[in-house]
């Protein structure tokens, strides 16, 4: 039924994309469509506030659960965030077979220098859920080992670094293939393409190891009927990250944050007004 559920949304966020044309950014594979949501009453002339780098997980949106939510949730604490779809998903160009997580790491990365151009932005955090953790976590390692003090904090929701045992057992979403010679693409949910290269690549990725190089605060948030994600990818990251990290189960949560969206939204806020208010 979660399945189900998760490709139906799939459809809906393909179906009602903004057809765009003009995009104000661009990333490996193309222009990058994005959404910034700011406090209400906000002058971005005059007034300065923190935004929160918002990515999603894999075959969705950013106009999926449980961004929008989260989004509007902030903004209500005076956060600004922005949220976008990766290479290949909803409104952005590329093809969804041709995405790779070092190439959804690039897209965050443009998205970061952007938003270090605004000039209203005062501070900065990345959440991530599933696969979107992951390459928040990865992102932010990355920036660290080369020198830069991004993010101030993180949130990583349910993150999905079991991508990495999926590909390497010949199983992702219950299909089969072969990880040493993987087909050109193959289809999950009968729909979405996952092409060769994100499963050679995945299989490759030290995620652990990269994320490791980021020092700053983390709240892991997983659900405990999360039957995508295992609870042991959040653990791992808890013990990759020591002390400066933090894991609360939500009971009775799944991974699509469609049982507790409120209680979610409540450890995001609660977290990002402590890292950038003191709260």
């Amino acid at each position: 039924m979660k399945k189900i559920l998760l490709t139906i949304l799939s459809l809906f966020a393909v179906f009602f994309s903004s057809q765009a044309k003009e995009y104000e950014i661009h990333g490996p594979q193309g222009g990058i469509s994005m959404k910034i949501t700011l406090p209400e009453g906000f002058d971005k002339e005059s007034d300065k506030c923190p935004m929160v780098i918002l990515m999603h997980g894999i075959f969705v949106s950013k106009g999926i659960n449980p961004m929008p939510a989260i989004a509007k949730g902030l903004a209500h604490d005076g956060i600004a965030s922005i949220r976008f779809d990766f290479n290949g998903h909803g409104a952005s160009e590329g093809r969804r077979q041709d995405m790779t997580v070092p190439l959804e790491i690039a897209d965050a990365i443009t998205v970061l220098r952007y938003v270090q151009s605004l000039p209203y932005v005062d501070g900065i955090g990345f959440l991530g859920h599933s696969q979107g953790g992951v390459i928040a976590s990865m992102t932010a390692g990355q920036l660290v080992s080369q020198g830069e003090k991004v993010p101030d904090g993180m949130i990583l929701i349910a993150p999905g670094s079991v991508i990495k045992d999926a590909t390497q057992g010949g199983v992702f979403f219950g299909v089969h293939f072969d990880p040493k010679d993987p087909p050109e693409f193959i289809r999950c949910f009968g729909l979405m393409k996952l092409g060769r290269e994100y499963l050679l690549s995945t299989q490759e990725l030290d995620i652990f190891g990269t994320a490791a190089h980021y020092k700053g605060p983390v709240r892991l948030i997983h659900g405990t009927v999360d039957k995508i994600v295992p609870m042991r990818c959040s653990e791992q990251y808890l013990e990759t990250y020591g002390e400066e990290a933090e894991l609360i189960a939500v009971e009775g949560e799944n991974h699509l944050i469609t049982k507790k969206k409120k209680k979610v939204v409540s450890l995001v806020r609660e977290f990002f007004r402590g890292i950038f208010y003191g709260e």
